[in-house]
């Protein structure tokens, strides 16, 4: 080879990172508490969660947000600190601590040098165990949630995801994204302490620590913080199940003047520890999780309809869909549409390429070590990996999964869990402009207004 073909030539590759993590320490207190602890000495620093397997689901009916609403509230005021002076406090040892729910869990996080590890540890347990949801903060948070949601009703996507929920999860309480404004307003002190006193159990609640902690130092801290900590009985997941589509529905979120439409196309797929779960992953990284994916390159670097197409997995505890999106100019709405349903049809009757797997396969295996780089990160995976009950090995064999993924696996994932004959479409922007272009592809069409009303 010349030396000009060989300055043409890319380097190799280089071989791949070792990605070599322990196994953390598990016990449980007599409680009930489950306990993860994997030490980290890398640096000083520590990051605890203390996560509940409650979530925004297990709101009580006719109490949506209630959930988040206690979670926000916890840091705002204790028996023995005012929201003031707990900051105050937080601050001076230069630490984060907060809290929020996600629909399947609530975590409180707290992290700081490990020098403050014991102190942290010490406000995290005040914060959960002793809130006291000050009226004044309380009305306070009520009005500042009801301006957040007048501003998250101007978005598309919201609009967009609020309705792709309701249609793929019907009356499961994933279809609920958001509550509404006499939600937020109807939230009553009496009903906070009630439902923390109810769901903020240790038997419904997993601690864990990473980072530089000495083991029998935080067992012993756990213990006097937490031991005392009385056991409750709450019961969940009595939920209908998310209906069975087959038919596809094009709803319309009516935004008049709107010069963009966001498209949103989904369907139900797998929940997080679904056996599929790595075949469904490669699949959705070669149809449309990044920028060299196939509908990334049609709708945008091809077609230029978009800045950006993609598809995404939501897998949850329960259940879990696959989605499209993209935001596309109004003009080319019915044409996006079509690029769209093609590229679903086409992972369907069609095996990838072998380059395409490959590429597939080289990201998510390289990105995966990149997300332990740091002690956030690390915890994040951690806390994942335990409270969804995945395999104890899933970290160490996440690789080996992903390398083992075949492009008949992938075309059997896409058959199975791709479905565009009974996909959801839901497209918000003005529907004068658009209506026309996109009645061709579903029988059934709804339009809605940005206040979730449906209209004639």
């Amino acid at each position: 080879m010349d030396t000009a073909a060989k300055k043409q030539s890319p380097p190799a590759p280089l071989a791949p990172s070792a990605f070599d993590i322990a196994q953390p320490f598990r016990t449980k207190l007599a409680n009930g508490l489950e306990l993860v602890l994997f030490e980290n000495k890398r640096l000083p620093l520590v990051s605890f969660r203390l996560a509940f397997r409650s979530g925004d689901i297990n709101d009580p009916t006719g109490k949506t947000g209630l959930t988040s609403a206690i979670a926000s509230m916890l840091t705002e005021g204790t028996l023995n600190y005012t929201s003031k002076q707990l900051a105050e406090k937080v601050e001076r040892l230069g630490a984060n601590l907060g809290a929020h729910s996600s629909d399947d869990f609530t975590t409180v996080s707290a992290s700081a040098l490990s020098l403050y590890s014991l102190e942290v540890l010490d406000l995290l347990a005040e914060a959960v165990l002793r809130p006291t949801f000050p009226e004044n903060e309380l009305d306070l948070y009520r009005r500042n949630t009801v301006e957040h949601l007048k501003f998250q009703r101007s978005q598309s996507s919201f609009l967009a995801g609020e309705q792709a929920a309701r249609l793929i999860y019907g009356k499961h309480p994933y279809a609920t994204v958001s509550p509404n404004a006499a939600d937020v307003e109807g939230l009553e002190r009496e009903a906070l302490k009630s439902f923390h006193a109810r769901t903020y159990i240790p038997n419904n609640a997993m601690l864990i620590a990473v980072g530089d902690v000495d083991r029998d130092e935080f067992i012993k801290e756990v213990k006097s913080q937490f031991g005392g900590w009385q056991q409750g009985s709450a019961t969940f997941d009595n939920y209908a199940p998310p209906p069975h589509r087959d038919t596809r529905t094009l709803t319309i979120v009516d935004r008049r003047g709107s010069a963009q439409s966001n498209i949103v196309l989904g369907n139900l797929a797998i929940d997080r520890t679904s056996p599929d779960y790595f075949p469904v992953l490669v699949m959705n990284q070669v149809l449309g999780a990044g920028a060299s994916s196939r509908v990334f390159m049609n709708l945008r670097e091809e077609k230029g309809y978009t800045y950006g197409a993609y598809t995404r997995l939501n897998t949850k505890r329960l259940a879990g869909d696959i989605e499209a999106t993209a935001e596309v100019r109004n003009d080319v709405t019915g044409v996006s549409l079509k690029e769209f349903f093609y590229e679903l049809e086409r992972i369907r009757d069609e095996d990838v390429r072998d380059d395409e797997l490959a590429d597939a396969k080289s990201f998510l295996s390289g990105v995966f070590p990149i997300r332990a780089e740091t002690q956030e990160g690390l915890t994040n995976l951690i806390v994942n990996q335990h409270l969804y009950g995945l395999p104890d090995d899933y970290l160490q064999t996440y690789r080996e999964h992903v390398d083992a993924i075949t492009i008949a696996d992938v075309r059997t994932a896409a058959e199975k869990y791709v479905r565009p004959a009974e996909m959801a479409i839901v497209i918000v922007g003005d529907a004068s402009q658009i209506l026309d272009q996109v009645k061709p592809y579903a029988h059934s069409i709804e339009i809605y207004d940005t206040e979730g009303n449906k209209k004639d």
